[in-house]
């Protein structure tokens, strides 16, 4: 604000007032939330306010826009109105926006180069251009905001880990640099300030140096003498720490190797050696070896020997030392002119070192006789004193022949063998001092591959002579791998990815090199869907397994080694596919239908659901329910079996249609559903209903002139039954009246015709009693109704034909069955021989028809249509509903009243 009240009281103001042009500077923290107050521009210009432009005269009001919405634009929201300065809600990161770069702070391509007008050389500038109107208040604001750094990051090290060597010899105060310094993308006191160690041993710590651009570098000081022998790694850790509040740290480890140098020489551990050396000892016979150690590393460690030039030369000749393992060994032979005491002053030498001394003092004792000597001829292939001998060679293979003598030829020589094995040395006849060695049993190489046997050779003064020889035994391929299971059970569930893992095959070969190096493969049995890997013996399934394909799986697999020839062995795989819950229930058919006699009794067998599940266990469990009509229908889940709970009446309901739902015991759950339709066939339960003539106290005028043939009236009747069952016949049972034979009826309409002509003493009141019988099997029903004909020429007085009616008519009954045939016959049946006949014919024929009509009306409800036939001579249909149709409904019964 300081440097606000100066911009606008002094000359740069009269500057901005000429040019239109102004600059205004602030300044906030990153990192601040939306909405945070950064000016009031307005304000700061000291443009008058709307209280102001209220007071005096009227003056369009102050707009303020962001010249260019650039980069800087989107981390600030401006009011149009008031010309306040608020935070967005983009948050502000310094040190995403800004990248001290030359003297320049740059940040989205845009750069402010600092200069004193800034705040600082460290200023993180956002650039604002905005324009104030309207004309009389016009001007471009130049708006600066330097945002200020907080301490929100910890310093870093661009490594974990950091190495520094340190020469053992490095004097106190050596300074040395970590390279890999920590970095703070904070800026100021927010970047590192200062570097410190965890541990520092009592023998390092830690400097700050800072450069002209403000840079630290921590250097680590050497405060103590140092000895690579005694340690030669410290590991501790250096931390990093800024200057914020509160301030936050950063580590790395840090591993200072102490480098070797050459500060140590050769020592022997003793100064002198008493050697004793017999005078018939052979060439090469070791005599003694000097060892030297130094403790440096390296090259600085390498250690040569030699002879002092004090030691004289027939000494030399005499003793032979290997310049780099100190070995002492005997060149040449002992005679009598040998000197008996032999001083060797050997040197151990050292790179840069004064040689250490060791003193090694030979006495070579006489003697007078000379020992035995042992001269191996070897028979098995023997190089540099090895014999080899492949396994599984026979009994009593020969290795060697052995020649002992005396070199005197004065004293006699035995010899035996020494050491343990199948092995035999004995003379070898007919010759003397010739030994056999040889073998006793098979070698096995498994058992045992190498022996060390000696040959042994004394004289009788007591004097022997070792010759060791060893026997190493070549291997053979003896042995065939050996699977750890010959029986290999496995388990794998169902639908398992492609190339699943199944197990490792595991097998031994106890025979060494490539003999012994096994490899396995699938037998012939196994399916082509699985695969073993030859090396690794990793077995694996390529697709996915069904078990309701295939449960079990039985092949052989074979490991075979790489010997010449080859040996193999089998083991059996058995793979068993577990059940997984990917099979609905399925029921044998999607429709099933029954046929049931109506009146069946409740909870009679109506059918049975016959449903599978192709898994296993529970999940093959299924429970079976009714969906629809649980009220009347039940369902045995175990069995199957659906049953009603009440008695059906086809007249009631000639069919239903379930759906029944099966649900196994998997989870989770699967389940299928299947229709159900259930046909009720008729039963002959419902005689035939005569709708007309409605009472039997009903008469009809039958007119004297009426002529023959002519129709008088009718009997209408129906039966709620279906089929054979609803087939009504019409007959005439009794009859009364003046001439009752003039009345005929026909035995399938019902219509009651005039047979002859009506005479004058044919007058009078006849009663005919009409059966109205149906065709049911096993027996069929009927109803009876009678039928009043008053035959005059009026009528003149109803109390007198209504008490006729009223008695009790007289009449017999002529129990005659009414024929109705497919062919109209017009022969008379003279003689009733054939009567039992035509019945069984009848009734083996309703039968047929009966099933035929069943069937019929089966197909008839799943088609879903109605077939009506065209011969009304056969049948007479009556509405399962039991409903009479229109052309029924328009044959009403005649009014008695109104006659």
């Amino acid at each position: 604000h300081l440097l606000f009240f100066l911009l606008f009281v002094g000359p740069f103001n009269c500057f901005a007032s000429y040019s239109r042009a102004t600059e205004l500077f602030y300044s906030l923290n990153e990192g601040l939330p939306a909405g945070v107050l950064i000016g009031s521009l307005a304000r700061d210009l000291r443009l008058p306010t709307a209280t102001v432009q209220h007071l005096a005269a009227p003056q369009p009001p102050l707009s303020f826009t962001l010249a260019s919405r650039g980069l800087g634009g989107q981390y600030v929201q401006l009011d149009n109105r008031s010309g306040e300065l608020h935070t967005s809600a983009v948050e502000i990161d310094r040190e995403a926006l800004c990248v001290e770069s030359n003297g320049a702070t740059i940040f989205g391509g845009a750069a402010a180069v600092s200069s004193s007008s800034s705040p600082s050389s460290e200023s993180c500038l956002l650039l604002l251009d905005v324009l104030v109107l309207p004309q009389e208040y016009f001007r471009l604001v130049k708006v600066k905001i330097a945002i200020r750094d907080v301490n929100d990051n910890a310093p870093r090290f661009p490594v974990p880990h950091i190495h520094l060597s340190v020469p053992e010899n490095a004097p106190v105060n050596t300074r040395l640099a970590i390279e890999h310094p920590a970095l703070d993308p904070d800026v100021g006191t927010n970047g590192v300030q200062t570097y410190r160690l965890r541990d520092n041993y009592g023998v390092f710590t830690l400097d700050v140096e800072e450069n002209e651009s403000g840079e630290r570098t921590p250097y680590l000081i050497v405060m103590g003498a140092l000895d690579r022998e005694t340690r030669e790694e410290y590991v501790t850790v250096i931390v990093a720490e800024d200057g914020g509040t509160p301030p936050l740290v950063g580590s790395a480890t840090l591993t200072i190797g102490i480098s070797d140098i050459n500060d140590n020489c050769p020592q022997f551990s003793d100064s002198q050696l008493n050697i004793t050396l017999y005078g018939n000892s052979s060439l090469g016979t070791h005599v003694a070896t000097v060892h030297a150690v130094d403790m440096d590393l390296g090259s600085n460690a390498q250690i040569t020997y030699s002879y002092s030039q004090k030691v004289p030369q027939p000494s030399r000749d005499l003793f032979y030392l290997d310049e780099s393992t100190g070995a002492i060994t005997l060149s040449s032979k002992v005679d009598g002119d040998t000197p008996r005491l032999h001083r060797l002053i050997i040197l151990g030498n050292g790179p840069g070192c004064i040689p250490a001394v060791i003193t090694v003092l030979v006495t070579i004792i006489k003697v007078m006789m000379r020992p035995p000597e042992v001269v191996p001829r070897f028979i098995a292939n023997e190089v540099e004193g090895v014999v080899y001998l492949k396994e599984l060679e026979p009994i009593n293979t020969p290795i060697a022949f052995f020649t002992i003598k005396d070199p005197d030829e004065k004293y006699k020589v035995n010899c035996y063998l020494d050491g343990d094995g199948p092995f035999r040395l004995s003379p070898y006849k007919p010759y003397n001092n010739e030994y056999l060695l040889e073998t006793t049993k098979p070698l096995d190489y498994e058992t045992q591959q190498l022996y060390e046997i000696s040959v042994v050779a004394w004289n009788s003064e007591g004097f022997q002579v070792n010759k060791i020889i060893k026997v190493q035994v070549l291997d053979d391929n003896d042995n065939s791998p050996v699977f750890s299971q010959q029986l290999i059970e496995l388990s794998i569930e169902e639908n398992n990815v492609p190339n699943a893992f199944l197990t490792k095959l595991h097998a031994t070969d106890a025979d060494s090199g490539e003999r012994g190096q096994v490899s396995y493969f699938l037998g012939p049995d196994a399916p082509s869907y699985f695969s073993l890997d030859k090396t690794t013996g990793v077995l694996t399934v390529s697709t996915q397994l069904d078990r309701e394909e295939k449960e079990k799986y039985r092949y052989t697999v074979k490991a075979v080694d790489s010997g010449f020839p080859p040996r193999e062995s089998i083991a059996t795989v058995t793979i068993t596919v577990l059940d997984k819950n990917d099979n609905s229930p399925r029921f044998i058919n999607k429709d099933f239908s029954f046929f049931v006699p109506e009146n069946f009794p409740g909870f009679g067998e109506i059918g049975v659901i016959s449903v599978t599940d192709a898994d296993a266990g529970q999940n093959g469990w299924v429970a079976l329910s009714v969906l629809n009509g649980s009220d009347i229908f039940v369902i045995d889940t175990g069995k199957g079996v659906l049953r009603a709970k009440v008695s059906l009446d086809r007249e009631q309901q000639s069919s239903y249609v379930l759906w029944i739902e099966a649900v196994d015991g998997g989870d989770p759950a699967l389940s299928s559903t299947a229709k159900i339709t259930i046909l009720l066939l008729d039963i002959n339960d419902n005689p035939p209903l005569v709708l007309f003539p409605q009472s039997n106290m009903s008469y009809l005028l039958v007119l004297p002139s009426t002529l023959p043939g002519s129709p008088i009236t009718e009997v209408y009747a129906v039966d709620k039954d279906t089929g054979m069952n609803a087939v009504i016949a019409y007959s005439i049972i009794g009859r009364r009246g003046p001439r009752p034979e003039s009345f005929r009826i026909d035995s399938k309409t019902g219509n009651i015709t005039l047979e002859e002509s009506l005479m004058q003493n044919d007058y009078g009141l006849y009663r005919l009693l009409v059966k109205v019988s149906d065709h049911g099997y096993p027996e069929p029903l009927h109803s009876t109704i009678m039928v009043n004909l008053f035959v005059n020429d009026t009528v003149s007085n109803e109390s007198y034909i209504e008490s006729l009616l009223r008695k009790e008519p007289d009449i017999s009954i002529e129990e005659k069955q009414p024929q109705i045939s497919i062919e109209p016959t017009h022969k008379k049946m003279e003689s009733a021989s054939c009567m039992p006949t035509l019945v069984a014919l009848s009734i083996i024929s309703l039968g047929s028809i009966s099933l035929v009509t069943g069937m019929g009306i089966y197909i008839c409800l799943r088609k879903g249509k109605k077939h009506q036939r065209a011969d009304e001579n056969l049948e007479v249909q009556i509405p399962l509903n039991g409903r009479i149709s229109l052309h029924m409904l328009e044959k009403k019964p005649v009014e008695i009243s109104n006659i």
